[in-house]
């Protein structure tokens, strides 16, 4: 067993044990995540990725990896920016997130590559992505620093990074925030997907990711120049953007 410690939520786990943790939370949340999205956030959601897709410096032919894309929200936005000539991956980690993801999109008539892959040992070229995004998964990976810098790897010089994330909300708003995430959101998992302790790690989670400051040093850190973020309902979650020169 590994002497190393990390967070699982709130509770402190052996780094080689968060990753099995993770997995089995969203192997237990596949099939109910839209619906679930959906009635956590009111719908807002959908606006955070619309505004994520539209603002990305992206044209006609670009190639695109989108990790932990789930369900695949993100990646049917890029292949409409990208078009034909363009290239979009969507990856995750989880198997059963990924098949609910290309399943869905195959639905729709939307045929990308899918790959399954872990975003701290990418396995793509250097150099090859114009954009990488990654939305509502950071915060589940066990090393970040690690993952960062694997999507600056991946990506092209003038390439750029979108991190749409939870991230710490305005001061004012934090108790009735706190009532909501602990009290409501387990309820709602309990009740709507059958599943309150995977819906309580996902509140814990969002609580012991880095807010935004320390996320945009982490991606200095890595190499990023030019790092800036964009708050969105009041700091509930927030976009950060990297580039790569």
């Amino acid at each position: 067993m590994s002497d190393n410690k990390t967070h699982f939520g709130y509770q402190t786990v052996a780094e080689n044990e968060k990753a099995a943790k993770v997995a089995d939370v969203f192997h237990s949340v596949a099939k109910n995540y839209d619906i679930m999205n959906d009635v956590m956030s009111a719908g807002l959601h959908r606006v955070w990725k619309h505004f994520t897709i539209n603002t990305a410096p992206l044209k006609k032919g670009d190639k695109v990896l989108d990790i932990a894309g789930g369900t695949g929200d993100l990646s049917r936005g890029w292949a409409r920016r990208v078009g034909k000539e363009g290239e979009v991956w969507l990856t995750d980690i989880n198997s059963s997130m990924l098949t609910v993801g290309r399943d869905r999109l195959l639905n729709e008539g939307t045929v990308l590559p899918v790959a399954l892959c872990d975003a701290e040992k990418l396995p793509f070229p250097d150099n090859y992505f114009n954009l990488v995004s990654v939305a509502f998964g950071l915060r589940n990976m066990t090393h970040k620093d690690a993952a960062l810098a694997e999507m600056y790897r991946v990506l092209k010089p003038g390439g750029t990074l979108l991190v749409l994330e939870f991230s710490k909300v305005f001061k004012p708003l934090a108790p009735v925030y706190d009532v909501y995430s602990f009290k409501l959101l387990p309820l709602m998992g309990k009740f709507i997907a059958k599943d309150a302790d995977s819906y309580q790690y996902l509140a814990e989670s969002i609580r012991m990711h880095p807010d935004q400051e320390t996320l945009k040093q982490m991606m200095l850190t890595v190499g990023f120049d030019r790092v800036d973020y964009h708050n969105m309902s009041a700091g509930v979650v927030a976009l950060h953007k990297g580039v790569k020169f």
